[in-house]
């Protein structure tokens, strides 16, 4: 008979440990910032001020298939804000993670607010194609759910109050851990109180600009931040 050999030595599994997330998800968020503030305004104006103050459906729906580039212009920007924004959120997540102690709330937070202000333009880019086609050639559309959309179109997308939840989690790992510098940790507490300023007010559309503002200032904060994570 032979001899059974010995059992092997049990080890644990070798765990690997991701580095830094470089630097080019927090210029994603700037990005995302500057298209979302002057691409959104841009594109706002798909019918005459006359056919809005006249309260007719018909003549609404009517300037509105003159300016139906822009509705299609006004699709294809949230797209790319989507993308942005949801690099963004991932990056942020990572970036906090590193910093914040193990199974805290800060980095989910921070990265969850980032994506709730995507699905909110995701779902307003919806209404593009509901208006591009209910104004095409031969549409048969009620314009009176023209008018509708067209109300929700100026409104759903604008929704950045999301960006409130990022902005007051990284506050937080500022001045609570000093997971983040001061700058950044001013400009999120800022932002904050003024996207909630937003959402306790009829005017929950104008969270747009503060929360791109927030996006433009934070970027480049945290892309140095980064850069110097993946130098240490």
């Amino acid at each position: 008979m032979h001899a059974v050999p010995p059992p092997l030595p049990r080890t644990a599994p070798t765990r690997l440990v991701a580095g830094p997330p470089g630097t080019g998800w927090a210029w994603c968020g700037a990005a995302a910032g500057l298209a979302g503030a002057a691409g959104l305004l841009g594109t706002a104006g798909i019918y005459t001020q006359d056919a809005w103050d006249a309260g007719d459906s018909s003549r609404m729906t009517a300037s509105v298939a003159e300016h139906s580039s822009i509705v299609w212009a006004h699709q294809a920007l949230s797209a790319l804000v989507v993308t942005l924004l949801m690099v963004f959120a991932a990056g942020l997540y990572r970036h906090l993670a590193l910093r914040e102690p193990p199974g805290g709330l800060v980095p989910a937070v921070a990265a969850g607010g980032v994506a709730l202000t995507a699905v909110a333009v995701f779902l307003g880019a919806g209404l593009d194609t509901e208006l591009w086609w209910s104004v095409g050639d031969g549409a048969i559309a009620d314009p009176d759910t023209v008018g509708s959309m067209v109300v929700h179109y100026g409104a759903v997308p604008w929704l950045w109050g999301g960006l409130g939840l990022s902005a007051a989690a990284v506050a937080r790992a500022g001045f609570a851990r000093r997971s983040v510098g001061r700058g950044l940790a001013v400009t999120g507490a800022v932002a904050a109180v003024l996207l909630l300023a937003t959402q306790l007010a009829p005017v929950q559309y104008i969270a747009l600009l503060p929360g791109a503002l927030w996006l433009i200032v934070s970027g480049p904060l945290l892309a140095r931040s980064a850069a110097r994570a993946a130098a240490d």
